[in-house]
């Protein structure tokens, strides 16, 4: 087999773990000698793209706009035949209906990631998000999303590929963030000397369950724990004006910092005593929990979705009920008073349970091998006409 070239749909290329991973795949890709094209409406993680030695296409993928997906289309359709492009993968919907209809336009092989239970509460909206169970295969992110998928849309088993997503064990490693960097942190975000400090990363929006750990905060009554929220509110401003109404109703004005995007995640995980995942809807993976692990940092997550896959309760990590206060406050006082000793052997399971099952290289073979396959059948249908 000739080196293929592979072009990955995406609505943009901004900081999350959709649009990381993707980066990643690309990068993988142009490593196996083969050719790289990504779409999307752009981003910051453009120039990381184009570092990795694959193309960037912009085209206005992150619209829900139906005349605009129906005309994404053929600027697809260009893109394939322009690039000699051999295989396209969608990793979100919208730009997936665009997607799907070009690569069989072409006749080439379509493969998704299905990337989230999107929530499929009607008729239209299980209908939209049928597009991501259209690839052959299908990648699931977690065993999760892989019976959501069989559940919700009818997709035999056989179909689908599970490739949990993986951590870049390179930069989340606690041996490479130095100090200065933590430093750097604790400045910017005014934290005060010799305070544990409790992590919840991730974008400002209610299902992240901010405001659970507000009221944990609240119930613990502890003057001893700084708070910080890390994440942009992505326009959402009613949400994070509310964020602020309560932490200053309740009183945590001094206890909780919403710090906005971190761009370097690393050294925030290391200033961490306990991160915390507090989604009240499953995450389809969990992508916090596993850097936190990586980092060696102990982590109390949601008790459903992707945690369930990634935390070992008692070794790794706490689960706790979603939405219960009470329990997330109890979670919180045992892992910050957690001994020297227990945090050492719990950053030792924590960091070794990583490597072993969700490094980003293992995630990036398993992606190529999937193209392989698909590659390597779409040759045999040709070679059998």
């Amino acid at each position: 087999m000739t080196a293929p070239t592979i072009l990955q749909v995406l609505p943009a290329l901004e900081t999350g773990g959709v649009e990381r991973g993707a980066v990643q795949i690309a990068g993988a890709t142009v490593r196996a000698g083969w050719r790289s094209v990504v779409a999307s409406a752009g981003g910051s993680l453009v120039r990381e793209l184009d570092r990795s030695g694959a193309r960037h296409v912009q085209l206005p993928l992150d619209t829900k706009n139906p005349f605009a997906i129906r005309a994404n289309i053929d600027r697809l359709s260009r893109i394939i035949q322009a690039e000699g492009v051999d295989l396209v993968h969608a990793r979100s919907r919208a730009p997936a209906w665009s997607a799907w209809s070009a690569a069989g336009r072409a006749g080439i092989p379509f493969v998704t990631t299905f990337h989230g239970t999107y929530g499929a509460g009607n008729a239209f909206k299980r209908l939209y998000n049928a597009v991501m169970a259209k690839g052959d295969p299908t990648i699931a992110t977690s065993e999760f999303i892989a019976h959501h998928i069989v559940e919700n849309y009818k997709v035999p088993p056989e179909r689908l590929r599970l490739i949990p997503r993986g951590v870049d064990l390179e930069r989340f490693s606690p041996e490479r963030v130095q100090p200065h960097r933590m430093l750097q942190l604790v400045k910017d975000w005014r934290l005060p000397d010799g305070v544990p400090v409790v992590l919840l990363p991730g974008r400002l929006t209610r299902w992240k369950g901010q405001t659970v750990l507000i009221e944990a905060m609240t119930l613990l009554k502890r003057t001893d724990i700084v708070c910080v929220l890390a994440g942009s509110d992505q326009g959402r401003t009613h949400y994070s004006h509310e964020i602020e109404r309560l932490v200053s109703g309740q009183g945590l004005s001094g206890r909780v910092r919403i710090v906005g995007d971190c761009q370097d995640m690393p050294a925030a995980y290391m200033l961490a005593d306990v991160v915390v995942s507090a989604s009240t809807e499953p995450e389809a993976f969990g992508r916090v929990a596993v850097e936190a692990q990586a980092m060696g940092r102990p982590i109390i997550a949601t008790d459903h979705g992707g945690s369930r896959e990634t935390i070992i309760p008692g070794m790794t990590g706490w689960l706790v009920k979603p939405g219960d206060v009470g329990a997330l406050a109890t979670a919180l006082t045992d892992a910050v008073d957690l001994t020297t000793e227990a945090r050492l052997r719990l950053a030792e399971a924590a960091i070794g349970h990583v490597r072993a099952h969700f490094d980003q290289k293992a995630m990036c073979e398993a992606t190529l091998e999937v193209y392989r396959e698909v590659l390597t059948r779409a040759d045999d249908r040709q070679n059998a006409a």
